[in-house]
């Protein structure tokens, strides 16, 4: 594959989601020092686990209606900014209600992630790259946490976990100055040779999206009443469960039910989301590769949608295996099958979205739906586990939740998001020329 001047975008995006979950799972490896010096159980550790997505569910539709309004590029600067000084203040907490204060900023700030990074998508990548692109920058979301595991693992237990806060947060910063210089438009940056600047121009919508634009957008009224819209939120919330269960509690998993020291726990924690990446971006590539524009336009992505959580349900059998290494083997498949379904379930709602003035709230709203049950898993996981003592019933529920997700994507993402009329016109309207 050719090297391409955009590719350095995908980059970039995918380093904002690296650190984005670097900076969540930094609580969640840390978690024992942070609760034998703060007394806390394993109930208030599961509400403190969750506390981030407060703030950061809260924010989803603000901020993705500020990323329609004033583009991405602004609002993902002070969005880092924001989250990243919210993370090094966590080093610096000294009672439970500190800790939960500085990570509900964090969510505040971390909520214009995937809105900014969705315009962004549809504004520099071709429609036949759209998987590809949202699949390297939703693998930062797996990165961040395999990272963790082992670096945060080798820093707290050398340094403590206040420091482990302090160094998340600058390397947000890091790469705060690097966005800034280098981050424009496809129209704006200088260091875009020309006749790429005029592919991506021309590719990056289909045909019927580049009508859809010259349509008034769909709005937030428009996006609630959409059955496609509420499919797509039901998906990505049943992914995000899995997702959110593995971030939190995992490591804690590993230790306690598996009698894995930290370091231990943060290597293997490592494997499944390395695996994971491996997988997501192959099932991508393939997406974009087995689907023309009029298959794109169909929806006909949620397919390998169903297929991938499908083959992430296999978590279900965890209960009833011995093996570790057979565990961490399910456990790769299962987050294999999250990574690809969230950021493939990204790139469908791009298909199906008629215009580009809607993705920040559209992807606002996608993301709602994932962390309405995302939000669940940290404390529903912490009251099963106080009161059975193991984890078995937890992991039988989020494979239970991965199948209803496959079906949601099957029978409700079926037609364009945006009323009946504008669908039609734009189909059956001849593509403008040179487009």
């Amino acid at each position: 594959m050719t090297w391409k001047s955009r590719y350095w975008v995908f980059l970039m995006l995918f380093a904002l989601a690296t650190i984005n979950y670097l900076d969540r799972v930094a609580l969640s490896i840390s978690a024992g020092r942070i609760s034998a010096d703060l007394a806390i159980t394993k109930v208030q550790l599961g509400y403190l686990f969750s506390s981030f997505l407060w703030g950061y569910t809260l924010f989803l539709i603000p901020v993705g209606l500020l990323v329609d309004r004033f583009g991405s590029r602004s609002v993902a600067a002070v969005s880092m900014a924001v989250w990243s000084a919210a993370t090094a203040l966590t080093g610096a907490a000294m009672s439970v209600g500190a800790v939960i204060a500085a990570r509900i900023v964090m969510g505040v700030g971390e909520s214009s992630c995937y809105p900014a990074a969705g315009r962004i998508i549809r504004e520099w990548v071709p429609n036949s790259e759209r998987a590809t692109a949202t699949t390297i920058f939703n693998s930062g979301a797996y990165f961040g946490p395999a990272l963790g595991a082992v670096g945060l693992s080798w820093l707290v237990s050398v340094a403590g976990w206040r420091w482990s806060f302090a160094i998340c947060g600058l390397v947000g910063f890091i790469w705060l100055a690097f966005w800034l210089v280098f981050f424009r438009t496809p129209e704006k940056a200088t260091w875009l040779p020309e006749a790429e600047r005029r592919i991506i121009e021309r590719d990056r919508e289909t045909g019927r999206q580049v009508r859809g634009n010259t349509a008034p957008p769909v709005g937030l009224a428009g996006l609630i009443r959409s059955k496609t819209m509420i499919g797509l939120m039901i998906t990505q919330g049943c992914n995000s469960y899995t997702q959110y269960l593995f971030l939190t509690w995992l490591p804690n998993y590993l230790q306690t039910e598996r009698g894995m020291t930290m370091l231990t726990s943060g290597t293997v924690m490592a494997l499944p989301y390395l695996g994971a990446i491996v997988v997501s971006i192959a099932l991508g590539v393939l997406s974009d590769r087995m689907l023309t524009e009029q298959a794109v336009e169909a929806g006909r992505r949620r397919t390998l949608i169903g297929i991938v959580m499908i083959g992430g349900a296999s978590i279900l059998f965890v209960p009833w295996i011995s093996s570790v290494w057979v565990i961490i083997g399910l456990i790769t498949l299962a987050l294999g099958g999250v990574a690809t379904g969230n950021a493939l379930n990204i790139a469908l709602l791009g298909d199906l979205l008629p215009s580009k003035s809607d993705v920040g709230r559209g992807t606002a709203m996608l993301l709602i739906g994932g962390n309405v049950l995302g939000f669940l898993a940290p404390i529903v996981t912490g009251y099963v586990v106080q009161a059975t003592g193991q984890f078995a019933a937890a992991f039988v529920a989020a494979g239970v939740l991965l199948v209803v997700g496959a079906l949601s994507t099957w029978f409700l993402t079926r037609s364009p998001i945006g009323p009946a009329r504008i669908a039609v016109t734009t189909a059956n309207a001849p593509r403008a020329a040179g487009s």
